[in-house]
């Protein structure tokens, strides 16, 4: 990421990216689909922020409440973050050679009987 001109990405903005990419979030909510307090979550907005990944504008129907969005910038860490997982994957993927199928597909078991696959479906999957 680093290397992307992004430096400044922290493992926290990943899950706050994802959720943010549906559209504008109250932080409120975001706390709620990070499984955090409220504080936390505009602490977190707040980082971003000052790095140029978010910003928080009125809601157009409800000007008491503010709405956190990604800005271009944010855009950008997300295309360069799917860029160095795909790249990272594919050098993993080269590594087990003709082993890869066997492999991919127990992981996929794995996943959904663990119901990691819901999780990450639902952009509540933790490392």
């Amino acid at each position: 990421m680093a290397d992307a001109g992004h430096p400044g990405v922290r493992t926290v903005h990943g899950y706050v990216f994802q959720h943010l990419l549906v559209g504008p979030v109250r932080v409120t909510d975001l706390a709620d689909l990070l499984g955090m307090t409220a504080q936390g979550a505009s602490k977190v907005v707040a980082e971003m922020e000052r790095v140029g990944y978010a910003v928080r504008r009125p809601d157009p129907h409800d000007s008491r409440v503010r709405l956190v969005e990604m800005t271009p910038r944010g855009h950008e860490a997300v295309a360069a973050g799917r860029a160095a997982r795909a790249e990272v994957t594919a050098e993993l993927l080269a590594g087990l050679g003709d082993d890869a199928g066997p492999v991919v597909r127990a992981l996929d078991s794995l996943a959904d009987r663990t119901g990691a696959m819901r999780d990450l479906m639902a952009r509540r999957l933790r490392p």
